[in-house]
């Protein structure tokens, strides 16, 4: 896996490209000079961590056999102060609808934090990473 990073203005904005030629844009805050224009990069490893674990979770879902009709993950991140200021805990909210049971979506969230999430994996031990999650079930009449 190879991406390339380029500065794009005379602060702290930069172009992220990968192979397929995919963009992204990174900047920093209005704080130390950034023009806000681009994600900040504590931003993008929550984004992260939510699709891969949205991609395992739906990936075993469809092997359980679930019928998912919509998902939405929302995150958060608490930092410490000071700086460094990494992440002390994370807190991942899964909203699904759908007919889904709850024991396969408990056991695809558990299955994405101990075992396939490689994102998770490559956290700091030390964060305290939270999974929830809330089903709208859809009638199957």
């Amino acid at each position: 896996m190879d991406i390339k990073l380029e500065r794009i203005d005379n602060a702290f904005r930069m172009e992220a490209s990968n192979s397929r030629r995919d963009l992204l844009y990174c900047d920093g805050s209005a704080k130390i000079g950034g023009s806000e224009q681009g994600w900040r990069p504590m931003e993008l490893l929550l984004v992260s961590l939510a699709g891969c674990s949205s991609i395992d979770v739906i990936n075993i879902l469809r092997k359980q056999r679930q019928d998912i009709e919509n998902m939405t993950v929302s995150i958060s991140g608490q930092r410490k102060e000071g700086i460094p200021s990494p992440y002390e805990s994370i807190d991942v909210h899964f909203e699904m609808t759908g007919n889904i049971r709850d024991s396969k979506l408990e056991k695809a969230l558990e299955l994405t934090k101990n075992k396939y999430c490689s994102v998770y994996f490559s956290l700091h031990p030390d964060i305290l990473v939270k999974y929830t999650y809330s089903i709208n079930k859809v009638s199957s009449t």
